[in-house]
């Protein structure tokens, strides 16, 4: 298969871009507290912690103390950020971010890092791989995926402005740089580039860039693609997929997730609100990865720019 001509140049990983965000944050804003489950030379936590050490707290290896810790912040007042590994954070914690979080609709925020497959060696067990699914079922929580550095400290931010509870996924390994600091980011606003007419691919993540690739490979093939960057898979904007659908007549996901329950769970239910069209997924088929490189894994279970030219080839034999 060919490969694409668009070339990726590596930025900052998310993570890390999460603790510049709240760094900056705490600068303006002495009302920030940041808490994490002694990870946070891993969340990257640590840079708010190294300047402003009184208003940070490591709880240890105690994930659902630390929500339940953040809900009480929150209800006197404070804006708690709290972080650990995307799979430590959302399971261990998920009957506290039900009961002292969701329910009582606490503003609060919490960001998984090291989110999906693409974290490599680690192996399965920190492999968080349902974690939009997890949070998505919490009633009231926003849940975002941004794709790179910039859009993530700029979704960093949207996060200390909105009111209630949320999720946001950071990546450990190095993302490609897809925008600058002059672009802005509202949450439940997709990101569209391009205005293909062909098909609509529909990404979140470390596969925005993936989708990219595949676009300018699909160009040199006569299909013209447009990209969505759907940093917010809750709330889904409804009306960029309404849009791509009626304009494209075809869509394709792609997400570093299990497809139960996920962005591509939550695009299905937007198209059949709106305008049926044929659609093909790109994700983990019902199966948890093994420990390899990052590019090992993200071949093997199909996550990479080919699989999703081949998703596009499929749909479009169904328009």
């Amino acid at each position: 298969m060919a490969t694409s001509t668009f070339e990726l140049k590596m930025g900052a990983a998310t993570r890390e871009a999460y603790g510049q965000a709240l760094a900056e944050l705490g600068r303006s804003n002495k009302n920030i507290v940041v808490l994490d489950a002694d990870l946070a030379k891993s969340t990257y936590s640590v840079t708010f912690a190294k300047e402003f050490p009184d208003r940070f707290w490591n709880v240890g290896i105690a994930e659902a103390n630390m929500v339940g810790i953040a809900a009480g912040m929150a209800l006197t007042g404070k804006l708690p950020f709290a972080s650990s590994f995307a799979v430590f954070l959302c399971d261990k914690g998920y009957d506290q971010m039900r009961m002292t979080i969701a329910y009582p609709k606490v503003n609060a925020k919490f960001v998984g890092s090291h989110g999906g497959i693409s974290i490599g060696e680690d192996g399965p067990s920190q492999q968080s791989v349902e974690d939009f699914a997890l949070m998505s079922g919490l009633a009231g929580f926003t849940v975002l995926c941004p794709a790179d550095e910039f859009s993530t400290r700029a979704l960093v931010k949207k996060m200390a402005e909105w009111d209630g509870p949320c999720y946001m996924r950071t990546g450990r390994a190095k993302a490609a740089i897809l925008y600058g600091p002059n672009d802005t980011f509202e949450i439940g606003k997709a990101k569209v580039h391009g205005d293909g007419r062909d098909v609509a691919i529909v990404a979140c993540g470390f596969e925005v860039q993936y989708a990219m690739q595949a676009q300018a490979q699909l160009a040199e093939e006569g299909v013209h693609a447009r990209v969505i960057d759907m940093h917010t898979i809750k709330p889904t904007d409804e009306e960029a997929v309404a849009k791509a659908a009626k304009e494209c007549g075809a869509i394709v996901t792609a997400e570093e997730h299990l497809l139960d329950g996920g962005l591509g769970a939550h695009v299905a239910q937007a198209v059949g609100k709106t305008h049926p069209v044929p659609m093909e997924f790109v994700g983990i088929k019902n199966t948890y990865a093994e420990s390899g490189t990052p590019d090992e894994l993200m071949g093997k279970y199909e996550l990479t720019t080919p699989f999703i030219v081949e998703a596009v080839r499929r749909v479009l034999k169904r328009k």
